[in-house]
């Protein structure tokens, strides 16, 4: 008979006579994360400002160590309390709570930097996700960097990662730019303003815009893949893909709650004439040599490295 695991005698010790335990598997699970979080919680906390990333839906994507700051932290800033304290409650957090919001940020901050000028370990967190994006925090950490107070982040949720990641569309640049204005012209206005970013646009909408904005996607930007991500890691996520006409018609004919994440595909490559990338490389080579200027042109136009190089090579044998 092989010998029984550390993790599975401790996990049946603690189940109760006749008790059903759960499977092998869970109960390892179980006890591997609970010794984790002895471990974390067997240490002190270090003074300092721990900006805490929570769930955005789903309270299971709390990480362990988020857990164990929270309950070591000597006070928990936070938007709404009564939001806040339903997650603590999850996790059987019994700490100092303060509202910290937009409305009460400037007077809050002189309060937090004296408290951390004592050696005290304050933590920041949002509704959901992770705070200053989109959310209040960002003077606060600016404050305590100037005040060379230790800052550190516990990354984790996040709906703009998570509105990129299931999207399909490119994720090696992109550009994340809160909630768009309200009104259509000035809505109008920022999506021209970021036509010209390299990359995907990953954009906050209310469900009761996200219609006229994807008109407005439509109008400025053209028929580029839009992805409508509603309701993250919720029991009702749901995400759309498509052109961003077709799916302003798809949406018009549903209530739509909940929140939203929109993710735009960048714009197509551009295309670039050879006379264009002659007179660029003739300004460049003047200064430089024909390995840089093929550099600095292929970067500047985005056109391939092969043809830059072989109409560089034409130039420098010209007389």
């Amino acid at each position: 008979m092989s010998k029984m695991s550390t993790s599975e005698h401790r996990a049946r010790k603690s189940q109760a006579p006749g008790e059903a335990g759960p499977p092998d598997g869970a109960a390892r699970i179980g006890v591997a994360l609970a010794d984790q979080a002895a471990r974390e919680m067997a240490e002190p906390l270090a003074g300092g400002l721990y900006v805490v990333a929570t769930p955005i839906g789903n309270l299971g994507d709390m990480t362990v160590r988020a857990v164990t700051t929270l309950a070591r932290a000597d006070a928990i800033l936070c938007e709404d309390t009564r939001v806040s304290r339903t997650l603590l409650a999850r996790y059987a957090i019994e700490r100092p709570l303060r509202a910290f919001h937009e409305h009460n940020e400037d007077a809050e901050q002189a309060r937090v930097l004296a408290e951390l000028a004592e050696g005290r370990a304050i933590a920041l967190i949002s509704d959901a996700g992770t705070p200053l994006l989109s959310d209040p925090g960002f003077k606060l950490v600016r404050a305590a960097v100037a005040a060379g107070h230790a800052v550190t982040a516990l990354p984790g949720a996040s709906a703009i990662l998570a509105g990129l990641a299931v999207s399909g569309l490119p994720t090696d640049g992109f550009f994340f730019g809160g909630f768009l204005p309200s009104k259509q012209a000035a809505r109008r206005t920022r999506l021209e303003a970021l036509a010209a970013v390299p990359g995907s646009l990953v954009l906050f909408e209310s469900p009761s815009r996200i219609g006229d904005t994807l008109a407005d996607v439509a109008a400025a930007l053209g028929g580029r893949e839009v992805v409508v991500a509603r309701e993250l890691t919720k029991r009702f996520e749901e995400v759309r893909r498509g052109a961003p006409d077709a799916l302003a018609h798809e949406l018009a004919a549903v209530a739509v709650k909940g929140e939203i994440v929109l993710v735009i595909g960048p714009p197509p490559p551009r295309e670039v004439g050879d006379a264009e990338i002659e007179a660029a490389l003739r300004t460049a080579l003047a200064s430089s040599s024909l390995r840089d200027a093929v550099r600095l042109v292929t970067d500047d136009l985005g056109a391939p490295r092969t043809r830059v190089y072989q109409i560089g090579l034409r130039l420098k044998d010209e007389p």
